[in-house]
């Protein structure tokens, strides 16, 4: 049995070791390359990769940024976006979006945004921002909230959720 020295505190331990005892490092054999990760797939579509996924740093120590149809990572721009921060052309999830259509914690869309903060046409959150809104607090020409409740987006968001129940049914 070897010994090795942990990665994370130094001290030693057994080389099975999965967890370090003395600092509760996992697999503290490992050792972690604080450049971060990256991934594409081969399969391109208008020169960017179909998938492509970016987390940390670079060998130059540059923020990695996941470029490609399906962007993931930590700041990211796609066609269909998960990031913390990231821009999609379609679709956009995360913690700050900026999209079509986004559901994250601070939502800007065109279209659809759903978040904690959201701006959009349609904008369902607990601040929210649009045409047709759904919130805690909002400001738009039709708001359902505790303080407004306006017939027109009452009858929309109503109907909305009755066609994606449907959808949703019929789906399984």
């Amino acid at each position: 049995m070897g010994i090795i020295f942990c990665r994370e505190c130094q001290k030693e331990l057994s080389k099975e070791s999965r967890i370090c005892p003395y600092c509760g490092a996992s697999l503290p054999k490992l050792e972690w390359k604080r450049q971060g990760f990256e991934w594409k797939t081969d399969k391109t579509l208008f020169g960017y990769p179909l998938i492509h996924i970016a987390f940390g740093r670079d060998t130059q120590n540059k923020i990695r940024v996941a470029k490609g149809i399906i962007a993931i990572g930590q700041f990211a721009i796609g066609l269909i976006t998960f990031a913390q921060f990231g821009i999609g052309i379609l679709f956009g999830l995360g913690q700050f979006i900026l999209s079509t259509t986004a559901i994250a914690q601070f939502a800007i869309s065109i279209l659809l945004g759903i978040g904690q903060l959201s701006i959009g046409y349609i904008s369902i959150g607990q601040f929210s921002l649009g045409f047709y809104v759904l919130a805690q607090n909002g400001f738009g020409k039709y708001i359902w909230s505790p303080q407004m409740k306006t017939k027109e987006a009452i009858i929309f968001f109503t109907q909305l959720y009755g066609r994606l129940r449907e959808l949703f049914l019929k789906s399984f």
